[in-house]
C-alpha cells in the first residue's frame, strides 16, 4: 500500500550508514526564511524539557501520549483519504514519541511503563501507515533498551524487554523491517536502527536470537542483505547480527543451512577471492561473514552442504590468491574437515596439499597491520587441519600423499613440526611452573582450571602436534621414525614425552558426543601411545 508521509524531520544518524541526510520539514523551506510558524511552536514544544523523572512525570508522559495517539486514530479513520486532515494530529504523535525518549535517562521506571500498559500502544505503531511514525517507534525503542542504559538496571531492562518480547515486538520489528526501503535516506538510518534494538534485545535476553527466527523472517532478511554486491553500512550490521544469530545456536545453524544459508555466504565471500576489502569497515564484514561460515559448519548437514557447493574448492582459491582472507580460509577450511572425512578427501582430491603445506611451512603472505597474534593462529589453524586430515583420511592412496608430504625435502616438515613442539611445549612448562608458584602462595586452584589454563597456553596445540607424530609414527615407515627419534634425542627428550602429552589429552576427551564416540577417540590416542 502506498503512503503519504505527511511530513519528513531531521534524524539522529550519528551510528546511521553514511548516506542518511537531513531532510527539512515540511513548511521549511532550505536556504530561505520562509518559516511556517506553526511548525516552529510544535518542535519548540517538543524540545521542552522536564525537570524531574519520577512516576506523576511518567504518568503525564504516558497519558499525553495515549491522547495524541488517540486523536490520530480518530483523524485518520474519519478523513482516510484527506493526508491534510490528519496531518497535524501526525505530528503532534511525533512530538510525543520523541518526548517518551527522555525514559531511557530513568530505566529504573521501566516497570512502571509496563505497568501503565503503555507497551501494547507502542508497539501498535510499527504498523502504522507512516512509515514515519514507525520509525519514531524503533528510535525510541532503540534508545530505551541500549546497552549503556540497561548497565547497573538488570531488572528493569528484563521487565521491559520481556513486556517488548511478549507484545510482539520481534514480529512487529521485523514486518517494518520488510517494508522500509534504503534508497530513502531516513528508512537506511532505520534498517540499522531496528537491527541495533534487535541486537539490544539479544544482549539482555540470550533466547532472543533463537526466538527471533522462529518467529519471524529475519534470517531470510539478513540473507537478502548480504547477498547485495555493494558494500554499506547496513550490510556490515547484518553481517554481524547474522554471526550473533549463529554463534550459540544449533537450531538457527540448521535452520540458515535448509534455507540454502551456505550457498549464500560462500557467494558473499566469493566476492573478495581476488580482491581486498577497501575499508576497515568492510575488512570487518568480511570477517563477520567468515564467523558466520564457520558457525554455520559445526552442524553435520552444513559441511555436506559446504563440500557440495564446492567450498573446499572455493578456499583454496582464496589461499593461493593471498589476499586478506587468506587466514580466514584456513579457518574454514579447519571447521569444514573436523569430524568429516568427505571434505577432508575432496581437500585431497583438488590438491589442497600442496597449498596447505606451503603455508604449514611458513610460506604465507605478510600482512603488516594484522594482529601481532595472527601467524600463531594461523599456525595453530594449520597444525588442527592437518590433524583433521589424518584423522579423516584413514587408508589408501589419499593416505599415502599426506604421508609422503613429511618424507619430501628431507623430512622438513617433520622438522618444523618438531620446532612447534619445542614452542609450544616451553610455553605449556612455563604456564605450570607459574601455577605451582601461585600455589606455593596459597592461590589454590582446582585441576579443572589447571588444565584450563594449560589448554589456554597452548596445550591443545601441542596436543595435536603429539597426535600428528603419532600418526605419522604408527605408519611404520623407517625414515620418519629414524627423524623422530633424532629430533626428540637433539632436544634431549624422549618418545615418553610425547606419550605423557597423548595420555594426558586422553584422559581429559570430553563426551559432548556421546559416549560412544568418545569411547573410540580414545582408543585411537591409545594405540598411539602403545605404538610409541
Amino acid at each position: 500500500m502506498e503512503v503519504v508521509n505527511t511530513y519528513k524531520r531531521k534524524r539522529d544518524s550519528a551510528a546511521a550508514p553514511a548516506g542518511a541526510t537531513a531532510v527539512a520539514p515540511t513548511g521549511v523551506v532550505a536556504g530561505s526564511n520562509d518559516i511556517d510558524l506553526s511548525l516552529l511552536e510544535a518542535v519548540e514544544k517538543s524540545q521542552s524539557t522536564v525537570d524531574v523523572l519520577d512516576i506523576r512525570t511518567l504518568k503525564k508522559l504516558v497519558l499525553s501520549f495515549e491522547r495524541r495517539l488517540k486523536e490520530n486514530i480518530e483523524a485518520r479513520l474519519k478523513y482516510p483519504n484527506q493526508a491534510e486532515r490528519f496531518a497535524d494530529s501526525e505530528i503532534d504523535l511525533h512530538d510525543e514519541l520523541q518526548k517518551l525518549k527522555i525514559l531511557a535517562g530513568a530505566p529504573e521506571l521501566y516497570p512502571d511503563l509496563v505497568n501503565l500498559n503503555t507497551i501494547p500502544s507502542i508497539l501498535n505503531l510499527l504498523s502504522h501507515e507512516n512509515t514515519d511514525i514507525a520509525i519514531d517507534v524503533v528510535q525510541l525503542l532503540q534508545d530505551l533498551t541500549d546497552e549503556d542504559v540497561l548497565d547497573d538496571n538488570d531488572e528493569p531492562a528484563s521487565i521491559l524487554v520481556d513486556s517488548l518480547i511478549e507484545n510482539n515486538v520481534l514480529e512487529l520489528l521485523v514486518q517494518n523491517l520488510q517494508r522500509l526501503s534504503e534508497t530513502d535516506p531516513d528508512e537506511m538510518a532505520a534498517v540499522y536502527t531496528t537491527l541495533a534494538t534487535i541486537e539490544n534485545l539479544i544482549e539482555v535476553r540470550p533466547a532472543v536470537a533463537e526466538l527471533v527466527c522462529e518467529r519471524t523472517k529475519l534470517l531470510r532478511w539478513l540473507l537478502g542483505k548480504i547477498k547485495v554486491r555493494e558494500f554499506d553500512g547496513n550490510k556490515q550490521y547484518a553481517s554481524e547480527i547474522l554471526a550473533i544469530l549463529l554463534q550459540n545456536s544449533t537450531a538457527n545453524q540448521k535452520r540458515l543451512g535448509q534455507m540454502n544459508g551456505v550457498d549464500v555466504v560462500l557467494q558473499a565471500v566469493a566476492m573478495y577471492k581476488s580482491k581486498d576489502p577497501k575499508s576497515a569497515d568492510e575488512e570487518e564484514m568480511l570477517e563477520n561473514l567468515f564467523d558466520c561460515l564457520c558457525c554455520l559448519l559445526m552442524p553435520l548437514e552444513n559441511k555436506e552442504r559446504f563440500v557440495k557447493a564446492e567450498g573446499v574448492e572455493l578456499m583454496i582459491i582464496i589461499m593461493k590468491q593471498k589476499k586478506s582472507a587468506y587466514g580466514s580460509a584456513i579457518r574454514a577450511l579447519d571447521f569444514a574437515m573436523t569430524k568429516y572425512p568427505p571434505a577432508c578427501e575432496r581437500f585431497v582430491d583438488v590438491l589442497g596439499l600442496k597449498t596447505a603445506f606451503a603455508a604449514f611451512m611458513g610460506k604465507i603472505p605478510n600482512k603488516k597491520n594484522k594482529k601481532e597474534r595472527y601467524q600463531e593462529e594461523l599456525e595453530e589453524r594449520l597444525v588442527s587441519l592437518i590433524a583433521s586430515l589424518f584423522g579423516g583420511i584413514l587408508r589408501g592412496s589419499r593416505r599415502d600423499r599426506l604421508l609422503s608430504k613429511f618424507v619430501e625435502n628431507e623430512c622438513e616438515k617433520i622438522d618444523h613440526l618438531m620446532e612447534l613442539y619445542m614452542r609450544y611445549s616451553d610455553r605449556v612448562k612455563s604456564e605450570t611452573q607459574r601455577m605451582d608458584q601461585l600455589e606455593l602462595d596459597d592461590l589454590e586452584m582446582d585441576e579443572e582450571e589447571r588444565y584450563n589454563r594449560k589448554l589456554e597456553s597452548g596445550l591443545y596445540t601441542l596436543q595435536l602436534i603429539a597426535v600428528i607424530l603419532g600418526h605419522l609414527w604408527c605408519s611404520e615407515q623407517a625414515q620418519m621414525r629414524a627423524r623422530i627419534d633424532l629430533l626428540l634425542k637433539q632436544q634431549k627428550l624422549s618418545r615418553k614425552d610425547v606419550k605423557d602429552i597423548l595420555q594426558e589429552y586422553h584422559d581429559n576427551i570430553g563426551d559432548l558426543d556421546g559416549p560412544e564416540e568418545k569411547e573410540r577417540a580414545q582408543g585411537r590416542i591409545q594405540k598411539f601411545i602403545l605404538a610409541l
